[in-house]
């Protein structure tokens, strides 16, 4: 259970502020709601709080946890996808919303390995820039440095400027 003042992750839309928990009645029923708001953008997202497992909010990862994420960054030996780029794109995005960190990496690693072989399409390309903020806010918090250092890390592992 999150509390007021928690940050958590909300799959696709990346880390949030539990800013309060209300009680709302919707058809007769009472229902508590965790009202966050993502830090990227703003948005105010309602979750009920007997659906937290469902939506697969989370807990920011651990420190302990960067390193493993970080190896599945650096791994190589991934076979590089040869679908067409809508059908990849529909699986990325589904690893996406899964709202695991690691999937997310994952995604994150594929689409920079692809790019190296040819040019992205344009939803490819945005679908990489939402793995990296998802990543670089999350990692920041975890690690408890600003994203620019995350981002520089990053750089370094797919050798980049």
């Amino acid at each position: 259970m999150c509390k007021v003042d928690d940050l958590a992750v909300y799959p696709a839309h990346g880390v949030g502020l539990i800013e309060r928990i209300e009680s709302k009645e919707i058809s007769g029923c009472r229902q508590d709601f965790y009202v966050m708001r993502i830090l990227d953008n703003g948005m105010i997202i309602m979750i009920p709080t007997n659906n937290v497992a469902n939506v697969g909010l989370r807990e920011i990862i651990e420190h302990s946890e960067v390193t493993k994420l970080y190896s599945i960054l650096k791994k190589r030996d991934v076979p590089i996808d040869n679908q067409t780029w809508n059908r990849r794109y529909r699986e990325y995005m589904e690893k996406i919303k899964t709202g695991s960190v690691y999937e997310v990496a994952e995604v994150l690693r594929d689409l920079y390995l692809l790019k190296v072989d040819k040019d992205l399409s344009f939803g490819e390309r945005k679908m990489l820039d939402t793995a990296q903020s998802l990543l670089l806010k999350e990692l920041s918090i975890a690690k408890e440095t600003d994203e620019r250092a995350i981002m520089s890390d990053i750089k370094d592992i797919f050798d980049l400027e």
